[in-house]
């Protein structure tokens, strides 16, 4: 199933934390939080300002992103858990450096 989001809406994957602390200390599933932090996988054209026009997103397609621990609304699309959440919900881009790729 496709899933086109409208508006200034965006389709999230979240990505999952690490397990292991830098201790070394395994957290079970249970006591884990909800990862703030996901992969867009989907967005809308943009939002309609007061002259008609459509403003395009700010992110695109395969951005890693940070949101708020309750932003959007969860949903399941073909068995897979995404979360839909406006722009304004999304606090910043993820963007990896040189020394990062290279480890």
């Amino acid at each position: 199933m496709e899933f086109r989001p409208l508006h200034d809406r965006v389709l999230v994957r979240r990505v999952e934390q690490e397990a292991k602390t830098t201790g070394g200390i395994i957290i079970p599933d249970t006591a884990q939080e909800k990862p703030m932090e996901g992969e867009i996988i989907a967005v809308g054209p943009g939002a309609r300002g007061e002259d008609g026009k459509v403003q395009p997103l700010d992110v695109k397609t395969g951005d890693r992103v940070l949101f708020g621990k309750w932003s959007g609304t969860e949903i399941k699309i073909d068995g897979e858990d995404l979360v839909v959440m406006k722009e304004s919900d999304i606090m910043g881009v993820v963007e990896e450096t040189a020394s990062r790729k290279a480890a």
